[in-house]
């Protein structure tokens, strides 16, 4: 008697292709939405820092944090935002903002964003 073996096929079915695209797909759209609010985080980010070393009084942040907003073209914080207070004599400036991204149908992707300055 001989013995034959089974090869077992192995991969993907067809349905299981378009099931992994599919999901392929979706995470490439959130991820095209979300990179951009990651972009002006940074950007937010550096106005902060800049405001917060610059000025000395609120009104000198907000100034100089004008400034940088209309240079970097953000709109998500304005300058009114800002919690400005000082830490001994170092000027501390703190923003907390949302960005809401629409998935599908009443679903939504929120994303909260904190900025300090050191």
């Amino acid at each position: 008697m001989s013995v034959q073996t089974k090869s077992r096929q192995r991969g993907l079915s067809l349905i299981g292709l378009i099931f992994f695209a599919g999901l392929l797909a979706m995470a490439g759209v959130v991820a095209a939405q979300v990179f951009p609010t990651a972009i002006e985080f940074f950007n937010i980010q550096k106005a902060v820092r800049k405001a917060a070393n610059e000025g000395t009084t609120p009104a000198e942040v907000r100034s100089v944090f004008d400034k940088a907003s209309a240079i970097d073209d953000f709109k998500s914080v304005v300058a009114k935002d800002l919690v400005i207070t000082k830490e001994g004599d170092k000027v501390v400036v703190s923003v907390d903002y949302q960005r809401e991204i629409h998935l599908a149908g009443p679903a939504f992707l929120t994303l909260k964003y904190e900025v300090r300055s050191k």
